[in-house]
């Protein structure tokens, strides 16, 4: 069987030597699965090392990403260019073998994994994305795509809440191409799983409608027998429950949960070889047999591949609509004049922000078909229902409306997931105090640098009826803090489109909507400058007379429209100007010139304007400058109310910017 076992404890060995030269992390997970990641590489998984971006690779997802040695050991044997003096740099400066696998740093490596469950989630997203695009795509004989999503986990991915929201849904969406291997060895950090967990996870999985199986995950018979029954299920996601032992092979610390997060140590090393019948004085030892193994599979892959490229271009001769189509959803072309494409809005009608940006969206969904998305149940009240089109539902993957149900953080994994597998532009929708939920999410997106768009409604305290648990305080400033996170507050429905385009343009990274529940004045734009000024971050909106300001009122989302009403009473007092600074994010990457005519250093009487909290805002206006914001939770009234009480009202920031002048 292609020298399985000899593959398997080469794995092991390698696993065991890099956590011991690093002095730091994981050989009791890649020890322990082993045997299945051999079967897995060599019989079953459909990859190609020298083209790792194949648009119809299987997907591989390490879920418990503390067990990386397992596949940074996997890609240096198959091919991927990770030599064996990265496996030697395990965890060191500037290495390919970082402590938890990263997308975009490691060839090979389908997604960034750590926090555990996670990866559970991204490979639903995985597995969803392929269904859809195979409803797209795909016409009579002709099928370019049709791949398999392969994870493996383990007891912490199952505790962590999220593998049960994303992992539901799977079953609920019998997304059949879905394989589980869960690593069922009972051992966490702080010593048996007895200690906090007694999960049935067959009941469990049962009751999520999965295809369940149970094997020994060290017998290679049963772990290829499974493997031909998961991909012979056509109608449920499978999960394999693999009974393991931590560290196996080796003959102390087997079934120890010191073998969990601490190297082995030299001597147990050394007998764990003696025991695997490997040469106990040599450190990443690769036996010759098995890189032979590995090659012949290489061959057989690159043979596959080379018949997918064959069988694609006849698919694009015999069907130049799909052909057409396959660029679009591959491409995602945005025209040089999608701003003039979008719907505009009659300047004597408010209208909040989130309804603005349903209207964009229903544009933008006839513009793209890649476009796709969906809420944890709020697409009523978030407006984010693309209108004309089906929902995908069990079976059903043509569909462009996806619902999460009541799963925040399962929808933010999955459309994480969903983005990294590519063809999709995606988008996921809540409350803006939510985003709490999904936070964990949000956070990889950064990290991996997946354009996921998230549009967050019902930004502030301006909720009112519905209190301080659905008004969003400190949760702007928070996220704000998350490098590598684009977050944008339009002030009104024109700046919304213009937060649209620029999302859709943001290819490196996660954008945030921040729209508003309660109407907002639609800015004319024939009086103001154009909406798409909002790219640079901010902008100067409104002067009251030429020159440089001496009160200068800075403002995101519905305080701008706040901010132009003081300031026209503030006018009387001298020069006035109005900044919209819909996102810091853009305006910090702008020129210190340009920083420098918006907000004139000359300038040092500053106000700005933001419904959350005030940390953070100093940078803006300087140490002389103040902050209307609110610093304390929200409270259940109408949201006029609430904007008297809390001082968001024209009277008030006159109050304030008069009393900055007089105490100068």
């Amino acid at each position: 069987m292609k020298n399985l076992n000899l593959v398997a404890n080469t794995i092991r060995c390698l696993a065991a030597d890099a956590v011991q030269k690093a002095n730091s992390g994981h050989p009791g997970m890649p020890m322990g699965m082993a045997d299945v990641a051999a079967v897995l590489f060599l019989n079953h998984l459909n990859h190609c090392p020298s083209r790792p971006d194949w648009v119809n690779r299987d997907r591989f997802v390490l879920s418990g990403g503390h067990g990386s040695m397992l596949l940074y050991s996997l890609l240096h044997l198959s091919g991927y260019g990770l030599p064996l003096e990265e496996l030697k740099a395990f965890r060191q400066w500037n290495s390919k073998t970082p402590g938890h696998p990263e997308v975009g740093h490691t060839p090979g490596v389908e997604t960034t994994t750590g926090p555990l469950g996670q990866g559970c989630g991204n490979a639903v997203g995985m597995a969803l994305a392929e269904r859809m695009l195979a409803a797209r795509l795909n016409i009579g004989a002709h099928v370019p795509i049709d791949h398999t999503t392969y994870v493996f986990c383990g007891d912490g991915d199952l505790m962590e809440g999220i593998s049960h929201e994303a992992l539901a849904l799977a079953g609920h969406l019998k997304l059949n191409r879905l394989v589980v291997f869960y690593d069922y060895n009972k051992i966490t950090i702080e010593g048996s799983t007895e200690l906090a967990y007694s999960d049935d996870v067959r009941k469990r999985f049962q009751g999520y409608h999965w295809n369940v199986l149970e094997i020994d995950g060290h017998n290679l018979d049963e772990i290829e027998k499974a493997l031909v029954a998961a991909k012979a299920e056509k109608e449920r996601p499978t999960m394999i429950i693999t009974h393991t032992h931590i560290a196996q092979g080796s003959p102390n610390l087997h079934d120890s949960h010191k073998a969990h997060g601490e190297p082995l140590g030299a001597e147990e090393i050394k007998a764990t070889k003696h025991n695997l019948g490997f040469p106990e004085d040599q450190d990443f030892y690769v036996p010759e047999a098995v890189r032979e193994s590995f090659a012949a599979r290489a061959r057989e892959l690159e043979a596959k591949v080379a018949a997918w490229d064959s069988d694609l271009q006849k698919y694009h001769a015999a069907h130049p609509d799909r052909a057409a189509q396959w660029e679009v959803f591959f491409k995602q072309e945005l025209p040089a004049d999608l701003m003039e494409q979008l719907p505009t809005f009659e300047v004597d009608k408010p209208i909040a922000t989130r309804v603005a940006s349903g209207k964009v969206m229903q544009k933008l969904a006839q513009l793209f078909p890649f476009l796709v998305g969906g809420a944890a149940d709020l697409a009523p009240s978030t407006r984010t229902f693309l209108d004309g089109y089906p929902s995908v539902k069990p079976g059903q993957y043509d569909g462009r409306n996806l619902h999460f149900g009541v799963r925040e953080l399962g929808m933010a994994s999955i459309l994480n997931g969903m983005a990294l597998h590519g063809g999709f532009r995606v988008f996921g929708a809540t409350f803006f105090v939510f985003s709490d939920y999904c936070r964990p999410s949000i956070r990889l997106s950064a990290i991996m640098k997946v354009p996921v768009i998230y549009v967050f409604t019902h930004d502030s305290f301006y909720v009112g009826e519905d209190g301080p648990t659905h008004e969003p305080i400190e949760q702007l400033m928070s996220l704000r803090l998350m490098p590598g996170l684009t977050i944008i507050r339009p002030a009104d429905p024109t700046e919304t489109a213009a937060a649209w385009v620029s999302a859709l343009k943001n290819t490196q990274g996660p954008t945030l909507l921040l729209l508003t529940r309660h109407n907002l004045p639609v800015l004319d734009r024939t009086v103001y400058p154009s909406a798409s000024l909002l790219e640079k971050g901010a902008y100067v909106l409104w002067q009251s007379a030429p020159g440089t300001p001496e009160m200068l009122l800075i403002a995101t989302g519905s305080e701008v429209s706040l901010a132009l009403t003081a300031a026209r009473e503030l006018a009387k007092e001298g020069i006035v100007r109005v900044v919209s600074m819909p996102c810091w994010e853009y305006f910090d990457r702008q020129p210190a010139s340009y920083r420098d005519e918006v907000l004139p250093p000359a300038c040092t009487l500053r106000l700005a304007i933001e419904a959350g909290t005030t940390l953070g805002w100093q940078k803006y206006v300087g140490d002389r400058g103040r902050i209307l914001g609110i610093d304390h939770y929200g409270a259940s009234a109408p949201f006029k109310v609430l904007a008297e009480k809390f001082g968001f009202v024209p009277a008030h920031v006159v109050e304030m910017v008069k009393s900055m002048r007089a105490a100068r």
